[in-house]
């Protein structure tokens, strides 16, 4: 069997002398002689194209068919995988969180996370690639004040919390539109209640179908608040005296109505009798880690409740590429998040890539090492196979361009690998054709698949049509594509770019060009920043219309005291009104033929009344 540098990839371009020599091939003849050849041509030349439009077309269907079949095989898998779960397989949840910046994320799942390391590896609860795993025990152990005598029964093996907190991890846990985050947390600071990033999270949350708990957080900041570390919320609640009860009640009504503002219905959540209704809040405090046990529970009781049929447990793999990034001794590397299935060393994955889709093996299984075993030489575990749902870097060859927030696929036994790079880039391909037909817009450049989407949707809603879109680092020809708009529509000569880096090349290119570059970490600043540059477009659009703008009217003049350059006269406005650059001319009669001949004194450059400048003289003003 040919090995697989030698087969050659279906978008490799063939060079001209391939090309050549294929052509001078199948005609099995050489073009040497070409005069010898010219009587018996044309017929040949028929029947040949006719044969090899046959061939091509019969070779086209055979693929066809192949695809179709190998998508039929997948598809029975599917349903069968489907078919084979149970509710008695649960797998683990996947949480973010997410939040406006300074509102604790970080400070609250590092509380979250605290453990008693003298115990060993910490209850079980174990550090992975881009998520942290807390096994069921130590989510008990963590709740045990607000379910004292095991009331609340926990039927999931645990809950995956992804590690880094904020909408660009969330945006790239995307499948297909939908999230594969089961659950979120949105972190509010109930000193500032909502804020942009927090509106940008819940709009997140609502296109994407995911259920959330809200965090209420910084409870300890209330005015006399008495803490009691990792204590119950009502527990804390009731120790607390008058005034702080009544400062709390008035900053959670401020954050209920700032949320049905937003179109959510929300309640405190021992309160809330319908969690498919009501989004619950829970206050907390990342410092004294009060209401984190409620958090908890409520977390783990929401997915039992209204998601046991995504929690069940599937065969077939899910996974998402989280982040993509280069580490010393692996080379390019993934960080993949597993939500169902097993992956093994060996695999035969496909992923999308800036040029296409990446078919690689997985040479390695990474996840890190345990806290307790320090003495090891390297930071990482190699593993022959992982369970979902974890987190594990993936090292393969090959990984250069992959794109973070694409969907990672195995190819099976029965799959063809072709069908399967298909679906793998249908993800991207249905992005970069979310673009205006007209040809007219703004470039929009993002980090990653989930950025991207999240940016084009925000575009979209406020209207803002897109002409480019591109992932990854923006470079000369990104900047030299937007320059089409300089011609087709100058004001779209924008490019938007999200969480990108901009080559220092582009840059100076863009500034030579006049192409405006924005760049941004929040979506809403570069829809300030472009919003700004509109209105900046139309001031100059009005300041160069000022000329071609004639207001007409009729002057009397009254006295001339200045002949030369400058002309000034003083006139009265007899029809119409004058205004400033306005064309003026003096009318004479031609005293030999009558004819009316016109003098174009030239455009008015100021007027003046009682020695003040105005803009405007109208008709009975006085002048």
């Amino acid at each position: 069997a040919a090995s697989e540098d030698d087969v050659k990839d279906s978008w490799d371009a063939d060079s001209d002398d391939e090309e050549h020599a294929a052509a001078t091939k199948t005609n099995g003849k050489s073009d040497a002689t070409p005069d010898a050849e010219k009587d018996g041509e044309g017929d040949d030349d028929d029947d040949q194209s006719e044969s090899e439009d046959e061939e091509l077309s019969a070779a086209k269907q055979a693929e066809m068919q192949r695809k179709k079949e190998a998508a039929e095989r997948r598809e029975k898998a599917h349903q069968a995988a489907l078919a084979a779960r149970s509710k008695d397989n649960l797998r683990s949840p996947i949480c973010c969180i997410l939040g406006h910046v300074d509102t604790g994320k970080t400070k609250l799942l590092d509380k979250i996370r605290q453990t008693n390391v003298q115990e060993g590896e910490a209850g079980g609860i174990t550090q992975q690639i881009g998520a942290t795993y807390f096994p069921v025990d130590a989510i008990k152990q963590k709740t045990a004040v607000v379910n004292p005598n095991n009331e609340f029964e926990f039927k999931v093996p645990g809950l995956l919390v992804i590690d880094t907190p904020g909408h660009e991890s969330f945006s790239n846990l995307r499948s297909r539109g939908s999230s594969l985050c089961n659950i979120a947390i949105l972190v509010v600071d109930i000193m500032h209640g909502l804020e942009p990033q927090t509106l940008e999270s819940m709009r997140l949350l609502r296109d994407r179908k995911t259920p959330f708990i809200v965090a209420l957080n910084k409870i300890d900041r209330l005015y006399g608040w008495k803490k009691v570390d990792n204590n119950g919320f009502r527990e804390s609640l009731a120790l607390q005296n008058k005034a702080v009860h009544n400062e709390f009640k008035k900053r959670l009504d401020e954050t209920k109505l700032a949320f049905s503002e937003q179109g959510f219905n929300s309640e405190l959540f021992y309160e809330n009798k319908s969690m498919s209704k009501f989004v619950s809040l829970v206050p907390t405090s990342a410092h004294t880690g009060e209401g984190i046990p409620d958090m908890l529970k409520l977390i783990v009781q929401l997915t039992q409740e209204r998601m046991v049929g995504s929690l069940m447990y599937l065969s077939e793999v899910q996974a998402t590429v989280l982040e993509v990034k280069a580490i010393e001794g692996f080379g390019m590397t993934i960080d993949v998040i597993l939500s169902n299935g097993i992956l093994r060393e060996g695999d035969r994955i496909v992923l999308c890539g800036t040029e296409g889709a990446i078919k690689t093996n997985i040479r390695a299984l990474l996840t890190p090492a345990p806290l307790r075993e320090l003495r090891l030489k390297s930071q990482y575990v190699h593993n022959k196979e992982v369970k979902a749902a974890l987190g594990v870097k993936i090292s393969a060859p090959g990984l250069e361009g992959a794109i973070a927030g694409s969907r990672l696929m195995v190819v099976g036994p029965d799959d063809d690998e072709e069908d399967i790079e298909d679906e793998v880039v249908a993800d991207l391909a249905s992005l970069l054709s979310r673009v205006e037909k007209t040809g007219r817009g703004v470039s929009v450049q993002a980090s990653t698949l989930g950025s991207l989407e999240a940016l084009l949707d925000f575009l979209k809603d406020c209207g803002i049509p897109v002409a480019n879109v591109g992932i990854g680092p923006v470079y000369k020809r990104d900047v030299m594509q937007c320059g089409i708009m300089l011609e087709k529509a100058p004001d779209y000569a924008v490019m938007l770019c999200f969480d990108v880096k901009v080559d220092k090349e582009a840059q100076v290119y863009a500034e030579e060009q006049g192409i405006k570059i924005f760049t941004a970490d929040i979506i809403y600043h570069l829809f300030d920043s472009f919003t700004k540059h509109m209105e900046e477009m139309l001031e100059k659009k009005k300041e160069e219309s000022k000329m071609l703008a004639v207001f007409p009217c009729v002057l009397k003049p009254v006295a001339v005291f200045n002949k030369t350059s400058p002309i000034v006269i003083g006139v009265d406005v007899v029809e119409g009104q004058l205004k400033i650059n306005t064309p003026i001319a003096a009318v004479k009669t031609n005293p030999v033929t009558g004819a009316k001949e016109i003098i174009n004194l030239g455009r008015v450059t100021s007027i003046e009344r009682e020695h003040k400048q105005i803009p405007v003289c109208k008709k009975g003003q006085p002048s």
